[in-house]
């Protein structure tokens, strides 16, 4: 019988919340040595992710859009709508302010196979998994299906 996501993945992960301070944040994914945190509302529900590449803009800062003037106008050659969300996580200070809402979730009775697929095609380092309420039960990284990989030898 094929594995599934819930054979592999980690159980109860570590989550944060959306007024956790980025400090807060911060430390603990260094004290845990991992690289990213999924992010949860009073009931428990998944309603984004908190990863070392949300946190790259507090060191390196954002760089404004290109633009040209013509006519008195500004003509930006970049969406100013991107930049406004840059400047934001670059400005933020909660967890909230500078997580990725946009995340992709897996179910714990989805085979592995199938999981580890939608990770490499999406570049995804890590997949919450979510049960049917949206409360988060656990996590699976490619750490985990590494160890498990090494294991089956």
């Amino acid at each position: 019988m094929p594995k599934t996501v819930a054979d592999v993945m980690t159980r109860n992960p570590i989550v944060v919340r959306p007024e956790t301070s980025l400090h807060d944040a911060i430390k603990l994914l260094a004290e845990k040595r991992i690289s990213g945190l999924p992010v949860v509302d009073d009931a428990g529900k998944l309603i984004g992710t908190i990863s070392e590449t949300d946190l790259m803009w507090q060191e390196t800062g954002v760089t404004p859009p290109a633009y040209i003037m013509f006519l008195d106008s500004v003509i930006f050659l970049k969406n100013p709508a991107q930049y406004e969300r840059d400047l934001h996580k670059a400005l933020g200070q909660t967890v909230g302010e500078v997580m990725s809402q946009d995340v992709i979730t897996v179910a714990p009775d989805k085979p592995l196979r199938d999981a580890a697929q939608l990770m490499h095609d999406r570049k995804i380092q890590r997949l919450p998994v979510i049960d049917p309420s949206g409360k988060v039960i656990g996590i699976l990284t490619r750490g985990d299906i590494v160890r498990d990989l090494a294991a089956s030898e």
